[in-house]
């Protein structure tokens, strides 16, 4: 099979990166290029945590109904469930460029449609087209880096992905702040992300096709003249020669039929292990609670106790930088400490993290602000109907759970800790309480605990980033033979997108139900359970060549050894 990563060197990948800026810069331009890909998948993440504060301003059906944030949150991710899968085959059959042009045309057009929806219904259909954009993109711009890449630095290349991904949420709270006081602001939010996409059509379509897909399809003279401009001469015939043996030997054993046999593909130990590996590391990505964060992180940030749209936004923008210094931490490390290595040591930081959080929420829940019949009583006919009809002692969290109608906690104007009013939910009574210089509270609680969340959620990303946050989408890179890269990498992708629908649907129903400790409490212990699985089946890839992967995985299933000094311990 092609070759691909060949033995670590003592120069850092990440100072190789840097110094391809002056010896070959038409790399990073493929690279940076094919990576808006990820831009436009971390923007969508993040924008919609933003604009959903103002969504529900605006449409009161939206306020009212948890479900329908879900939908408007998820529907996204439900089109990229369909859009990885169907990326995995337009890949393999119609060519890496390709896919990446019709995924910038469909984030284009699901863009226009969300700023300009009269209605949750039309909002909905344009996260659809976005997600079937994004989950395109999602799986195929780290394949086509990885596949125009120089092998010494293919993993730090492939990260600049995970970069752009997590520049994206970044941005994407940039743009939300901006937009604050503009008429129409979640428009504007949603809007803009057109324009990434239509930067990257245009610079797609002046760039070439990966040079493994053309050989792979016999169209050798481009493929070795695009090798020539991107390996250094001393390297480049080897790599031809690798490729060369890599496409001769698939021919020899699958015939040049271009149909993929499942069945086949599934029996086939290396690639059936590979496959455990991939998925399973796309899966645990999710499962581990990152969107959550990402998309409902203001959300997050006013359970914990901060009333404020703006401020929630301010301090969310602050998570998602954390969340880009992370990316560049695994440019540097991924190919000098090796992937199996970040990925312990983030999981590890993870568990701790959401242990912290789990604590933290159980604390502001059971020391919840008390609500005052004199304080309520201040605020005249507008008392919570629940709270007027009952004589029992009620609590801030007790009020909010309140849903005849929904129903909002005003706070004391002397300090937010003291008891305040439960009164109804609306604008009205909003602008009352807020013009007596008092905090109104609708999804949280004060808390004098608020800032310890903020920490939990800090540590979170600065350990989930380098690690879980990049490496499944660089395994999946380089972990599958060539003639099986695009459908196991679409296969890989659509696990993800599943998991990720799973986790964004679900997240604000399941604390409502059990509350927002123990919510986190779940994906503490899902992250043990990842723990286990990277430490028996995720092999560890950095510096070795595609065949050595393919004998490690064909010799043994268990991995638990990982801490290698070179890559001929892979042979011990």
């Amino acid at each position: 099979m092609e070759g691909g990563i060949h033995p670590v060197t003592d120069v850092s990948a990440f100072r190789e990166c840097f110094s391809l800026a002056w010896r070959n810069p038409y790399v990073l331009q493929l690279a940076f290029s094919a990576g808006i890909g990820g831009l436009l998948f971390g923007y969508d993440t993040g924008v919609i945590s933003g604009a959903l504060l103002y969504i529900r301003d605006d449409f009161k059906s939206v306020d009212r109904e948890t479900v329908l944030q879900e939908s408007i949150v998820s529907m996204a991710v439900a089109g990229a469930i369909i859009g990885a899968a169907i990326g995995g085959w337009t890949n393999d059959r119609f060519g890496r460029r390709l896919s990446i042009l019709v995924a910038d045309f469909l984030f284009f057009v699901g863009a226009v449609v969300m700023a300009s929806a009269p209605n949750p219904g039309l909002l909905i259909l344009g996260r659809v087209f976005v997600g079937l954009g994004v989950g395109m993109a999602s799986m195929t711009a780290p394949l086509y880096i990885s596949e125009a890449s120089p092998a010494k630095v293919r993993g730090a290349l492939v990260s600049t992905n995970g970069f752009l991904i997590t520049g994206g949420q970044f941005l994407s709270y940039l743009i939300n702040l901006a937009f604050i006081k503009a008429p129409g602001t979640w428009r504007w939010m949603l809007g803009v992300a057109g324009l990434p996409a239509l930067i990257q059509f245009i610079l797609m379509w002046i760039l070439p096709e990966s040079p493994r897909w053309l050989y792979r399809k016999g169209r050798e003279e481009e493929a070795i003249a695009l090798l020539k401009k991107i390996f250094p001469a001393d390297e480049v015939e080897i790599e031809i020669q690798t490729l060369k043996e890599s496409v001769d030997a698939e021919i020899t054993e699958e015939g040049s039929s271009e149909k993929i046999n499942f069945t086949k593909l599934l029996k086939t130990k290396t690639v059936r292990r590979g496959l455990v590996a991939g998925v399973g590391l796309q899966i645990f990505q999710q499962f581990v609670g990152i969107n959550t964060v990402m998309y409902y992180s203001p959300t997050i940030v006013q359970l914990a106790g901060f009333a404020s749209n703006q401020t929630a936004l301010l301090l969310s923008l602050v998570t998602a930088g954390l969340n880009a210094l992370g990316s560049i931490v695994s440019i540097y490390f991924i190919d000098r400490t090796g992937r199996k290595k970040l990925l312990i040591i983030s999981l590890t930081g993870v568990i701790i993290s959401l242990a912290l959080l789990a604590a933290t929420f159980h604390e502001t829940t059971a020391q919840s602000p008390q609500v005052s019949r004199q304080e309520t009583a201040h605020f005249s006919g507008l008392t919570c109907p629940d709270f007027q009809s009952t004589s029992a002692a009620w609590d801030c969290m007790k009020c909010l759970k309140a849903s005849s109608p929904s129903c909002g906690f005003c706070a004391s104007p002397t300090n937010k800790l003291y008891p305040g009013a439960c009164l109804i939910s609306n604008s009205t009574v909003k602008d009352m309480c807020q013009g007596e210089q008092r905090l109104w509270y609708t999804r949280g609680c004060p808390s004098r605990y608020g800032w310890v969340a903020l920490i939990g959620l800090a540590l979170y990303i600065i350990f989930f980033s380098p690690g879980m946050g990049t490496i499944p989408w660089i395994v999946n890179s380089e972990i599958y033979p060539l003639r099986f890269r695009g459908v196991c990498g679409g296969i890989a992708a659509t696990a993800n997108w599943i998991s990720n629908l799973i986790v964004a649907q679900s997240f604000l129903s399941l604390t409502q139900a059990i509350g927002t400790s123990w919510t986190f409490l779940i994906f503490g212990v899902i992250s043990v359970v990842a723990l286990f699985f990277v430490l028996i089946c995720v092999p560890e890839t950095k510096g070795l060549p595609i065949e050595e992967v393919e004998k490690m995985l064909d010799q043994r299933a268990l991995q638990i050894r990982f801490w290698r000094k070179n890559s001929n311990d892979s042979e011990k």
